[in-house]
This record gives C-alpha cells, structure tokens and sequence, in this order.
C-alpha cells in the first residue's frame, strides 16, 4: 500500500508521527511525508522520503516571525498568508500553504492512504480532494480533539475552521469528506488516553478513537559515552525545546541554571543552536550539550526541567523520570497542568518562578518517592498500549 503522511512543518508537530512511519516501512509499504520548511530535511535524516510541499518560502520562520513578540504587520507576503492572517488563525497558515502542494504529491506518488496529524488540516483537505481513506493521529499528550468541543470559536465538524472551507472552495475540494478510518489518541490512560483493547466512538461524526503508544523520537546522534552511564549524582536534564529560543530566546532559563547550579546534581542543559551568552559563565555542573536528542540521555537522568512542549512532556512520561515544568505558551499550560494534576512531577508559572523555589521544587522530585513511583505507572500504562506497528496492522485490517 503507498501511505502518504502529512504534518506541519514544526518539530514538535512532526517527530511523534516519525515511528508510525517506519511502522509502515518496516511492513513493506511504500510511504512518502509531506511537508515543508526545515522538516524535510528533519525526516529525511529519520531515513523517510520527503516532498517539499511549499519550497517557495520557508513557512515555519515565516510564521514564527509573524507571532513573535513586537512583530509587526508585513504587507510584503503572499495572498496566503494574508489570507490565514485575517482568519486569526496561526496554524491557518499551513493550510492555505501547504495545502496544494499536499494533494499534488499525494497524487503523484498515487497515494492509497493519508495519514495526518490532528492539527493539520491540509492533510484532511488531501484525502477529501484525491477520495482516498484517512487516518488521523493525535500528536499531543496534554490533551486530544476527543477532548475538545468543536462548537467553540466558530468551528464546525470534522475539526475544520474558515480557513478550510476557504480553501475547499479555491482548489474545488467542495463538500467531499475523507473516510476517517480512525482517529488515533497517544495518551497514556491515567492521563486522559485509553488503554489496550478501549475504543471510543467520537460524538461528531462516529469514528472510532484507538489508543497508541507514543514512541519518543527526538532525532538520531551519536550517543556520547556519559550518556550511557548513570552519575553518582543525580543527572538532571534542562530543555527549552525548539519553539521558546526562536520566540523569546533563553532568558528564562538564568534563574533555573542559578538555581541548579547551587545544588549537589549534574546538568545537561540541552539548549540546541540557541544563543547562550545572555547567561554568563555557566555553573561548573552544567554541560551545555547543544542539540543531543532527549532520548539520549534521559534514561539516565533523575529529573527533567522544560517549557511543557507536547513532545517534551512526553519523552519523559516514556522514560519514567519525574518532571519540572515551567510552561511558556500554546499548550504548554495544559501540559504542565496534566503533569502536576497526575503527580508526576511539579509546575509554576515561570514569570514567578525565583531560585529558591526551583531549588525546592526539583529537591522534591529527588527525594519523594512519590513522583517516582507515578512516573514509573505511567512509564508502565503507556507499554502496554498498541504499538505504532500493531495500530499500522489494525488500520490495514480494516480496510480489507
């Protein structure tokens, strides 16, 4: 079978779809991800072929510059994104972007099935216009569209928005709708998800919600050999994910490396490419490792602090490590929120947040057992939830 798979061209929006692809590799099926921006060479370095599907700008800097704070309005754009700017939509962008160029490659390739993540609506839009069956993927752990209650802010069924109809009626989409074979819910069950052998039938429309363990992928890297081995401190890893250096840069992290740095622990500070200058000389237990995948080194770590991004919420939940967050914005509240609420770990607001106070809170998640031991539960629910293989197998199965 030739699966196309579609995501925006985010990194926290892409990865978790990356081992469900190689589910279907590893199953024999052609497959083929349709993206844009610095995700095409993201998945290609997964091993995946990749369609640039708006090579004529670079959407995801574009969009990151245009929700920037102090940004201004810029006239000098394309049709599109003055389209997705009226709509007040930010995600709208991908839509009128991407949205063409998703079907074009879909029909090349002669796609059999769409595979799309659930905040990106061009992949839904693809398989409506090329009348092929669909699967949608939750690519959040805070929380799903099973959740959300899409009366509110003027969306209608299936998920869509203004933006969407739009663009139905620019590329002659109309009415047409995807066989949405199901929707996929990568939660653990304690935390909102469902666990092995559950469905539910979603209220909007009767497609039925399967449960899927998510599978951290945060990219490949040579392991460095410290990453393998336990300290005879605690390690504790610290991470602003991709988004909140590109938004706001790192200054939020000063008062967690002060705050670290007076403790008995060892730091990797994994800040990627961002600038780090702004906070002086670091503390003699930090390590500033620059971009090491969190899947490297987690394992072996005590404790995460982070910003509450989806995929960074649920790396740790994977590995059983207690968590820290100090969320910045979109969903990071929500994140931090189902953390704290599930006891594995702790959150506060970080414009508050002082030295002390970080000191205490991550002492805490060193020495009570409790947010150890809730970890390890949900470490344990989320491994007995249906691999991306078996779930691969199930949609095949379904489709005769």
């Amino acid at each position: 079978m030739k699966i196309l798979f579609c995501s925006a061209p985010g990194y926290g929006l892409t990865l978790p779809l990356i081992p469900l692809i190689w589910a279907a590799r590893a199953a024999g099926h052609e497959v083929l991800l349709a993206t844009t921006s610095e995700m095409t060479d993201a998945g290609a370095r997964a091993g995946l072929p990749v369609c640039d599907v708006f090579p004529q700008r670079d959407v995801w800097h574009d969009l990151m510059s245009s929700i920037r704070p102090g940004a201004g309005s810029n006239d000098d754009v394309p049709e599109e994104y003055r389209l997705a700017r009226e709509a007040g939509n930010p995600f709208g962008l991908f839509v009128v972007t991407m949205t063409e160029g998703t079907i074009k490659a879909g029909r090349a390739f002669g796609a059999e099935l769409v595979v799309y993540t659930s905040d990106h609506a061009a992949g839904m839009l693809a398989a409506a216009a090329l009348g092929v069956p669909a699967l949608e993927v939750g690519n959040r752990v805070s929380w799903s569209m099973r959740d959300m209650d899409w009366r509110e802010a003027g969306r209608n069924p299936f998920g869509e928005d203004e933006v969407s109809v739009i663009m139905r009626e620019k590329l002659g989409i109309g009415d047409a709708k995807a066989e949405v074979v199901a929707r996929i819910d990568p939660r653990a069950p304690s935390m909102g998800g469902m666990g092995a052998g559950e469905e539910h039938a979603d209220e909007r429309d009767g497609v039925p919600w399967w449960p899927m363990r998510f599978v951290p992928y945060n990219g490949g890297t040579v392991v460095p050999e410290w990453a393998l081995h336990r300290p005879e401190r605690p390690r504790v890893a610290v991470t602003l994910g991709t988004v909140v250096p590109a938004m706001s840069g790192v200054s939020s992290l000063r008062v967690v490396i002060e705050a670290l740095g007076g403790m008995d622990v060892d730091v990797v500070l994994a800040a990627g490419t961002a600038d780090l200058t702004g906070l002086g000389e670091l503390p003699s237990n930090v390590d500033s490792v620059g971009f090491l995948p969190l899947s490297a080194f987690l394992p072996t770590c005590a404790a995460i602090v982070h910003h509450g991004g989806s995929g960074t919420t649920a790396a740790p939940l994977f590995y059983g490590i207690p968590q820290l967050v100090l969320p910045a914005f979109a969903d990071n509240p929500m994140s931090a929120q189902r953390v704290a609420d599930r006891g594995v770990g702790l959150t506060h607001d970080p414009a508050t947040v002082d030295v002390a106070t970080v000191r205490a809170m991550v002492g805490r998640l060193l020495e009570e057992e409790a947010f150890r031991t809730a970890a390890t539960q949900v470490r344990d629910e989320m491994a007995t939830q249906p691999s991306p293989s078996a779930v691969l197998e199930r949609v095949v199965g379904a489709l005769g």
